[in-house]
């Protein structure tokens, strides 16, 4: 409900929403500008002194008005000439007449009306409450999704238009908030729906007498300039008129032949409030406000894009299950708990090859539970976690709904996570415990999915066939990817003295046969993925990158695997032969910014990503490296680059664990422990963590590190919450 009450309204006004924000922004300069043009006040002028010189120059001077752009104006009737002037606040000379150009009042009836008068005013507060519901529920969202409301400031991990989504959201949300209630507040006002902001002034009686001079009268000597609302001047025609002198504080009235103040009005609460709301609103009187009030109505459109790309996306990766039999007639149901989509990209598949298997399936969100569901003699949960272990937006219902329900189908439970986060695949865990406590016996034990792994739903696949009696292949690509064409450069080969063989891999683009020189590559990052696609098989294999596009090469580590079907491709290659290849950004698995710290812990193949991380610090930023292998003479990767590192101060430290060296054999997690104290002191100083490897090496290292931080008052969830541990495991 949450991200429908976000996502309906932004695409259905986008467009008016990117108006009024983009001349907003326009208009939020205006005040910053006024603030350089505008002469300064000096702090001992009062109002005698300038109302006085203006009117020994302009007999005919009916009001004298402070304007919120700062200007300061004299509106004048000498004997048929009519004008309005710029006064000197200093002075009181004028400095030429005042006129607001056309294009300020053009944007103005933009922003306010869509220049389209009473109609556009009631469309640009329907626009300012679709721009409430949009910040708060944004807001909601990125809080969710992050870990709740006190994790709001926490690094924001996911694609680039995800990420450039929530920063922009986050940043602009205060200013876009503070925006939309105060143009409702001015709209209700200007519709009348408030109540009547002016107290009532009380009657007074001139005395009557021959006017003074103005600079001389004490009721007006007695306000500073800058305090100046407007002051207007008594009819001269009429003895009993007085002065109105409007300031912030409220309307006083001032005799025209003694000075005196003869009554004074305070200002209602309500128009203080709607003195506040207008410059909350507009940053007149506040130029830094309405600096900060400009860019963040400027990022509305890029917030606008950006929602348009995270919903077309989302729509486009649900798929169209075809053969959804109801589910009164199913064997078999799948229930789908998805936040983003990609979860019902894999029902889809898996629908479709139970399907074809000859099984009657029906697939539905898990939202939807209802008793037929529960009546079917299977039922496959797939089901993603979102932020610290929360239930997906099309789950959110199913936990309370299947307590109401009865029924014990045979269940297998799949869970789609992040290993990165602490609470990987929570949400699948919760449910295969519900329904192991009502008495579902189980077709498998509940399996984890990371980062949804084409790999591993295939196997989870394999087994449930086994189950089922028959195979069930589940190839699933969630988007096909478009390849690129890149060639083999050279390989340096380890590992094969201790059965364990390793290439390292140096890739380019073909060459250009014009220039002769290897073709441009994609951009991409150390720790990035490339995605490669074997001769003969439609399912990518990705590897950790080791360089970055700069470096003017692709360079990943593989380790070849008995049966693999892509290493085996990958060392069997020559220089100069094709590779299929795609990128796909891993920004989760990057050294945070800045000067702190850095430990890279890995083993095996997966030095490969902190290899380039050390390689990029040109900084000089203290980097130290934990990395295992098996031999120091067979398969010490990057042996000699490192040592280069270690010179140039790239490299801080390097502890190496190899562990079938005759003298000291030691795993990684060995050397983590003896280090403790000193690693201890890292992580206070800040330091973030990058472990990148094997699954047992991670859980390995996970172990020798908890009694490292828990002294300090930390542990791993806390420090990968705030990504200050991070993993690239597989």
């Amino acid at each position: 409900m949450l991200r429908r009450l976000h996502g309906l309204p932004g695409i259905a006004l986008a467009l008016a929403l990117a108006v009024t924000a983009l001349s907003g922004t326009v208009l939020s300069v205006q005040p910053a500008l006024n603030h350089v043009a505008a002469a300064a006040i000096p702090a001992s002028a009062s109002v005698a002194d300038v109302a006085g010189a203006v009117a020994a120059r302009h007999p005919g001077v009916s009001a004298i008005r402070l304007r919120a752009d700062g200007s300061l104006t004299a509106a004048f009737d000498d004997d048929g000439t009519r004008g309005v002037e710029r006064i000197d606040p200093a002075t009181g000379a004028g400095l030429g007449p005042y006129a607001v150009s056309d294009t300020t009042r053009f944007i103005t009836n933009l922003h306010r009306a869509f220049l389209m008068g009473d109609a556009g005013r009631v469309a640009a507060a329907i626009g300012a409450l679709a721009m409430l519901g949009l910040s708060v529920s944004g807001l909601l969202m990125l809080a969710r999704r992050l870990g709740g409301m006190g994790a709001l400031l926490r690094p924001i991990r996911g694609t680039p238009a995800q990420r450039w989504h929530g920063e922009l959201g986050r940043l602009a949300a205060v200013g876009l908030l503070l925006s939309s209630l105060t143009g409702l507040w001015m709209s209700a006002g200007t519709f009348g729906l408030l109540p009547e902001t002016a107290a009532t002034t009380p009657a007074v009686t001139a005395s009557g007498g021959a006017p003074a001079p103005v600079g001389t009268l004490a009721g007006l000597n007695s306000v500073k300039l800058q305090d100046l609302r407007e002051l207007t001047f008594p009819d001269p025609a009429d003895p009993t008129d007085v002065f109105t002198l409007v300031t912030a504080d409220g309307e006083r009235l001032v005799d025209a032949a003694t000075g005196a103040t003869l009554a004074m009005t305070p200002a209602t609460a309500l128009e203080r409030m709607n003195d506040l709301v207008r410059t909350l609103h507009t940053g007149r009187g506040a130029w830094v406000l309405g600096l900060l009030l400009g860019l963040a109505s400027a990022m509305v459109p890029v917030l606008g894009g950006t929602g348009l790309v995270l919903w077309l996306r989302r729509r486009a990766a649900r798929p169209r299950i075809g053969a959804n039999v109801p589910a009164r007639a199913a064997d078999t149901v799948i229930l789908v708990g998805s936040e983003g989509n990609s979860t019902w990209g894999f029902a889809g598949t898996l629908h479709a090859a139970l399907a074809a298997a000859g099984h009657k399936v029906h697939t539905a969100a898990m939202n939807d539970v209802s008793a037929a569901h529960m009546a079917a003699p299977r039922l496959l949960v797939l089901a993603a976690t979102y932020g610290e272990g929360a239930a997906p937006q099309s789950a959110r219902h199913f936990l309370s709904r299947l307590a109401t329900l009865p029924g014990q189908p045979a269940v297998a439970v799949l869970g789609f996570g992040d290993r990165s986060f602490p609470h990987f695949c929570r949400f699948a865990r919760d449910v295969a415990d519900a329904l192991d406590a009502r008495g579902c016996p189980q077709l498998l034990p509940m399996k984890r999915v990371d980062r949804r792994s084409p790999q591993e739903f295939a196997q989870w696949g394999h087994d449930l066939g086994d189950v089922l009696g028959h195979d069930l292949v589940l190839t699933h690509v969630a988007e096909p990817p478009k390849t690129t064409q890149l060639v083999l450069a050279g390989r340096e080969l380890y590992g094969e003295a201790v059965g364990a063989p390793v290439a390292i891999l140096r890739i380019t683009a073909p060459v250009d046969p014009r220039t002769g020189a290897p073709g441009p590559l994609p951009a991409f990052e150390a720790g990035d993925l490339v995605g490669i696609v074997p001769p003969g098989d439609a399912m990518p294999r990705f590897y950790s990158l080791a360089s970055s596009t700069r470096d003017g090469v692709l360079e990943i580590c593989v380790r070849l695997r008995e049966g693999g079907l892509c290493s085996t491709f990958l060392h069997g290659l020559r220089p100069g032969e094709g590779i299929d290849a795609f990128i796909r950004e891993n920004p989760t698995f990057r050294p945070a910014k800045g000067r702190g710290p850095l430990i890279l812990i890995g083993a095996g193949a997966g030095i490969g990503p902190l290899a380039g991380f050390v390689r990029a610090n040109a900084a000089g930023r203290p980097v130290h490296l934990y990395w295992g292998g098996r031999s120091a003479a067979s398969d010490f990767l990057y042996e000699h680059e490192l040592a280069q590192h270690l010179a140039e101060r790239r490299l801080t430290t390097l502890r190496t664990a190899f562990s079938r060296d005759a003298d000291g054999s030691a795993y990684v997690q060995d050397r983590i422990a003896a280090d403790a104290p000193r690693l201890r002191e890292l992580v206070k100083q800040g330091a973030q963590i990058l472990v990148c490897g094997g699954r047992d090496m991670a859980e390995a290292v996970t172990r020798a590190l908890e009694p490292v931080v828990r002294p300090l008052g930390l542990d791993l969830p806390t420090l990968k919450s705030s990504g200050r541990y991070v993993e690239d495991v597989y």
